[in-house]
């Protein structure tokens, strides 16, 4: 991947200030741990019920409890922020994923980076390739959320495209199917899915997060909806 000229530092150099949106999650919380190695200010935003899973990390950030599509929380936590990390979760019922990006859009500063995690299923241009058995995937999970009413995948493409047709420097990562275990390092990716680099279809949890706070840095980035896979395919089965 290209890199652009290494950004550590914010206004007036001092550490770069980060606001991590979802920062309780399993993403959320490595993402916490990759800032904090940089030597980043972390604002930490998360339900007030979740703050306790940021126990580890109290001491080194800044916590901010509430639910991340409420306007007033994310205006208080993105204030004074070079970058922002959101997790777009599509939980619940309540436009989750678009409040939360539209907050985002509308209080981060001016110059802020502003990355978004997404899954492969957003596509920008229409011009992603999908297996059958994605879409069918897809179709029926979408159904059932809906049925049970926990969650809107719909919410999340409403969020996209709020975000593809800012004016921001954004970037939406889109993410392939998730696992744990140790770094592999920073994911390769492509602007399709369908590109025969991304056949693997597998990240690590850790590597995700790696390439969403990597991206803070990264102007090729700017604008773009890279879709993501590990930079190790697993082996033949």
């Amino acid at each position: 991947m290209d890199r652009t000229e290494n950004r550590e530092h914010g206004t007036g150099g001092r550490p770069m200030r980060v606001c991590i949106v979802g920062a309780s999650g399993k993403l959320g919380r490595y993402m916490v741990q990759h800032t904090l190695d940089r030597g980043y200010e972390v604002v930490a935003v998360c339900r007030a019920q979740s703050v306790g899973k940021l126990a580890a990390f109290a001491d080194r950030i800044t916590i901010v409890p509430g639910a991340t599509n409420d306007r007033e929380v994310i205006r208080r936590a993105v204030a004074g922020c070079d970058g922002v990390l959101t997790v777009l979760v599509p939980w619940g019922v309540q436009a989750y994923s678009s409040g939360t990006a539209q907050a985002v859009l509308d209080f981060a500063p001016p110059d802020a980076r502003l990355v978004f995690s997404c899954g492969w299923h957003i596509t920008r241009d229409g011009k992603d390739v999908y297996s059958r058995g994605f879409r069918w995937m897809l179709a029926f999970f979408t159904w059932l959320a809906r049925v049970v009413r926990f969650a809107e995948v719909d919410d999340q493409v409403e969020a996209c495209k709020r975000i593809f047709a800012s004016g921001r420097r954004w970037t939406v990562v889109r993410g392939s199917d998730l696992e744990e275990g140790e770094s592999q390092g920073l994911p390769v990716w492509s602007r399709h899915v369908g590109d025969p680099v991304l056949a693997s279809n597998r990240t690590r949890r850790i590597d995700f997060a790696l390439f969403m706070v990597e991206a803070l840095q990264n102007d090729v980035l700017v604008q773009e909806a890279p879709a993501i896979v590990g930079c190790h395919p697993p082996p033949e089965a």
